[in-house]
């Protein structure tokens, strides 16, 4: 009997992988299509927590993990027993947790976000009178407490490419380039890059930012996120030139507009 089988690659994997996949989207979205999918079997070009998520999303589906090394350091610095010993200190707080976590980390969760939808759930909870913690991202939990005045405690994990960025570093950059510049970022990055930023948003919301933008044709754009989502923001913008630059921190970049 044929099985249909399913391709699902993540905006920040290579542009050839993309080009091979039926999906190409963010976690959410992947999530998403994973869920709905008619699939036997999935191929999912990411890390594993992904993969683990399209597995529990759809559990009849095989799902293949083609790099089974794969992983992301928010995982890595999570233990999870530790972590349950630390949710039992909070007896009467929600669980919220980002979705770049193991299954087993989701297990002890009351809640799943992506960054996307985590600012309207734990606003959802705080309405309904809940107190919340929030795990792993250290990052993205503290610039929502900063944002919204929430005191969520935190885990202390960090996504190791977005916590390279640094306020001075891309201060430095700003400074070297002339004309009009905007910087836009993922919620994982450091809190004082995230006050700088023009636009705070999960890896679909900068594509969609970079799709709308109306501004001055020569302007800068500094993306501070894994720079594999430069080749979707081409696609979408294709008479700019989007390119690392080498003087900004690790995994920075800029699309410039010609």
């Amino acid at each position: 009997m044929t099985k249909r089988v399913v391709t699902l690659a993540h905006y920040y994997t290579q542009p050839e992988i993309q080009q091979m996949a039926d999906k190409v989207g963010d976690s959410l979205e992947l999530s998403l299509y994973a869920k709905e999918a008619q699939a036997d079997i999935i191929v999912f070009a990411g890390v594993r927590f992904m993969a683990e998520t399209a597995k529990i999303l759809n559990p009849e589906a095989t799902v293949i993990l083609p790099d089974a090394g794969s992983t992301c350091s928010l995982v890595t610095q999570t233990d999870v027993a530790e972590l349950t010993l630390w949710r039992k200190r909070y007896p009467d707080h929600v669980h919220v947790s980002y979705i770049n976590s193991s299954a087993e980390h989701k297990a002890v969760s009351d809640w799943i976000v992506t960054s996307r939808n985590v600012d309207d759930i734990i606003a959802h909870l705080y309405a309904e009178g809940k107190q919340v913690i929030f795990s792993p991202d250290r990052n993205m939990g503290g610039y929502l407490n900063d944002l919204y005045g929430y005191d969520m405690p935190l885990w202390s994990a960090v996504c190791e490419v977005h916590d390279k960025f640094n306020e001075a570093a891309l201060a430095e950059a700003f400074e070297a380039v002339p004309g009009e510049k905007y910087l836009i970022a993922h919620p994982e990055s450091p809190l004082p890059v995230l006050k700088k930023a023009d636009y705070v948003g999960s890896t679909s919301g900068m594509l969609n930012w970079v799709k709308a933008y109306q501004g001055d044709a020569k302007a800068v754009i500094f993306v501070a996120t894994e720079d594999g989502i430069l080749y979707n923001m081409g696609l979408a913008r294709p008479t700019w030139t989007c390119a690392r630059r080498r003087s900004t921190p690790a995994a920075s970049a800029t699309p410039v507009p010609t």
